[in-house]
């Protein structure tokens, strides 16, 4: 209780609670609607609470199960704070602009990807040397041109398992492409959206920059507990599997001294060998010679 209260206080002081005015509302989210304030809507920080501690552990659990979780924000204020926490778990992200068709049409966006790396590639290895100097320049170019819209999932080799958005009004184009391809929906919604069109939704002003930083943060501090756990649970079953191989080759050790043993148990008991040159011990034929 006292975690819940200090985590309602720090949304408080980052201004998690203020929403949009009354005129712009969408009714849907009246059950996370507190009060209206000079005309002001002021979103209810409990139903805050609940619902961002229920994201974050549906984010922990597919960050641990290996999954990708992509960030999405493309507004101005959101940029700079999204694009370091997706760095900090190493998570892809499109912050500068959602092209058309990154998910629905992921392969098209795969080879504009392997495209910037391989002017990369050649811009870094010297294979561009001998192109003339406007060449490279304008290879230059295309590079950052692209780098800059593609450089968030340059290393996201198939769809991700979930997408984290901040306003989901503006990512609306990301979140049709999510629904259409069945990808769960994770998003920061004010007052003026629908929070029924996302999977798990957090009531909180999408505005601020404080606001934002509050959420993401937290959901990122989720993700790497996650992803910590999953490399705990790897490191506990590669130890086991080395203390089951040590056991194998014992037992198998031991049963071959056994085995050993056991021939040597053998021949001891059984008959004395003949020595050689003793004469060996004639039998007498019992059987009658003919005609007698």
């Amino acid at each position: 209780m006292e975690n819940n209260t200090s985590l309602q206080q720090q949304l408080l002081e980052a201004g998690v609670h203020f929403g949009h005015l009354k005129k712009k509302w969408n009714p849907k989210m009246l059950p996370y609607i507190f009060a209206e304030k000079k005309g002001i809507h002021i979103i209810d920080l409990n139903k805050t609470v609940d619902h961002l501690q229920e994201t974050a552990a549906a984010l922990k659990q597919i960050a641990k199960s290996g999954k990708k979780i992509m960030f999405v924000a493309t507004k101005k204020q959101a940029k700079e704070i999204v694009s370091e926490c997706a760095k900090k778990v190493n998570m892809p992200y499109a912050t500068e602009r959602w092209l058309g068709g990154m998910l629905t049409n992921f392969n098209t966006v795969r080879k504009s990807v392997k495209k910037m790396q391989s002017i990369e590639k050649m811009l870094n290895d010297g294979s561009a040397d001998s192109l003339t100097k406007k060449e490279r320049l304008t290879l230059g170019r295309d590079k950052d041109k692209m780098e800059k819209v593609l450089g968030g999932i340059a290393q996201l080799g198939r769809l991700p398992a979930a997408l984290f958005l901040v306003d989901i009004g503006h990512e609306h184009i990301a979140l049709a492409e999510a629904k259409r391809l069945g990808i769960q929906t994770f998003g920061m919604v004010d007052t003026n959206c629908d929070p029924n069109k996302v999977d798990f939704s957090i009531p909180a002003n999408d505005d601020a920059t404080k606001s934002i930083a509050i959420i993401t943060n937290y959901i990122t501090a989720a993700i790497a507990e996650g992803l910590a756990e999953r490399q705990a649970s790897k490191d506990d079953e590669s130890e086991s599997e080395e203390g089951n191989n040590e056991n194998e080759a014992k037992a198998k050790r031991m049963e071959a001294e056994a085995n050993a043993e056991g021939g040597r148990g053998k021949r001891v008991a059984g008959a004395a060998p003949t020595a050689p040159g003793a004469p060996k011990r004639r039998i007498q034929s019992t059987r009658r010679p003919a005609g007698k």
